[in-house]
């Protein structure tokens, strides 16, 4: 296994090296306990753990995004550690991107991989890797352009 091309993979997924390493250490764990099982099937073990990280990715996302009801609001605002990108554009852009899109963006271009390797890794076609990738960087290019 990679562990720095993982929590690379997981910081450009969830925008910030914390939530990238919860998310490595959780998605390693899961796979983990069927190891063997992803051995045997002869799939790339590199891409299956990808795929793992995108769905828990997007799974976490979409319970987050629910509504949470406070009975006060906190009397200063709770500041988070920023990493040295959270100011540049091009990484808010990226991080405004829905999670497949911003997927396949950082597949495509931050890890290198073919259409065809990403397909494989996200369990998409390769049709909706091109479709994905043609709608992230026209949405990219909107958002740069105004800024």
């Amino acid at each position: 296994m990679s562990m720095p091309g993982l929590l690379r993979y997981g910081h450009a997924l969830t925008g910030n090296p914390h939530d990238a390493a919860d998310l490595v250490q959780s998605v390693l764990e899961k796979v983990g306990s069927r190891w063997a099982a992803v051995l045997r099937k002869g799939d790339d073990p590199l891409a299956y753990v990808r795929r793992a990280m995108a769905n828990t990715h997007i799974s976490i996302w979409r319970r987050r995004r629910r509504e949470n009801l406070v009975a006060d609001f906190p009397d200063t605002p709770v500041l988070s550690d920023l990493s040295r990108l959270e100011n540049e554009p091009l990484w808010q852009a990226l991080r405004d991107l829905p999670p497949r899109q911003r997927a396949v963006i950082v597949l495509r271009y931050y890890e290198n991989l073919s259409e065809a390797e990403i397909a494989h890794a996200l369990g998409i076609s390769c049709g909706t890797v091109k479709s994905q990738a043609s709608k992230a960087m026209a949405t990219l290019r909107t958002r740069l352009e105004r800024d």
